[in-house]
């Protein structure tokens, strides 16, 4: 277990500082380096991933209290937050319906395969709702969770420069943005650039996640008698 979770840690530190060598580029996010390196190294050594999980599964329980802490600067942006309630809670809402539903409608078209199509549902939520939900529709926890990651890696690439484009200038929409769409991802990027803006990147990724995990378990047997 203690060598499972060291080396795991090491391998991020090591990824952290590649990042920063880069130039805090999404193309070599630390998660996304440590992911393809532990990836390797199992297969090197000929670790079976399940008892890898167990090994490293105190990292897993830690996501929960990670995202618990971002009441923190929530509450430190509160006067701002109430401002703004009712607008964000609809872009939410209309965000969340339309990150489920085209991803599951183009996954339907596009490959036909229902279990991909359920996990392809909660691919814009945070990694522990999003496991939880994707295994109660019929999805797969595990490719959940990997849709999740690569979600996230592609938002923190594209999103920066597509909201330079359209000129998103106000660092509570930035924030709001890149929580709604990279979820954890896109929450650590906006804290890179202010408290504020990882903020509300936090916000819209705790009511994304929220929201999504009420709305799909219903939506589904919607869905299912067509």
């Amino acid at each position: 277990m203690l060598m499972a979770l060291s080396i795991t840690i090491g391998i991020y530190l090591l990824a952290e500082q590649i990042y920063r060598k880069f130039h805090r580029s999404a193309l070599v996010h630390p998660v996304i380096v440590t992911i393809f390196s532990i990836m390797g190294l199992l297969k090197l050594l000929g670790w079976e991933y399940p008892q890898y999980r167990q090994d490293t599964a105190m990292i897993h329980f830690m996501l929960g209290p990670a995202t618990v802490a971002l009441a923190i600067p929530l509450y430190e942006n509160i006067s701002l937050i109430r401002k703004m309630l009712i607008p964000l809670m609809v872009a939410t809402l209309v965000g969340a319906f339309i990150a489920s539903s085209s991803a599951f409608l183009l996954s339907e078209w596009l490959i036909n395969t229902d279990i991909l199509s359920r996990s392809m549902l909660v691919k814009s939520i945070t990694t522990p709702i999003a496991i939880g939900v994707a295994e109660k529709v019929g999805g797969s926890g595990s490719l959940a969770a990997g849709l999740v990651l690569l979600t996230g890696a592609i938002g923190c690439l594209v999103l920066p420069g597509y909201m330079r484009l359209v000129k998103v200038q106000s660092e509570p929409a930035e924030g709001f943005i890149m929580g709604m769409t990279a979820h954890g991802f896109g929450t650590a990027q906006a804290f890179e650039k202010s408290v504020t803006c990882g903020a509300f990147a936090g916000l819209a990724m705790s009511l994304t996640g929220v929201i999504t995990a009420v709305l799909i378990p219903l939506f589904v047997p919607v869905i299912s008698l067509f």
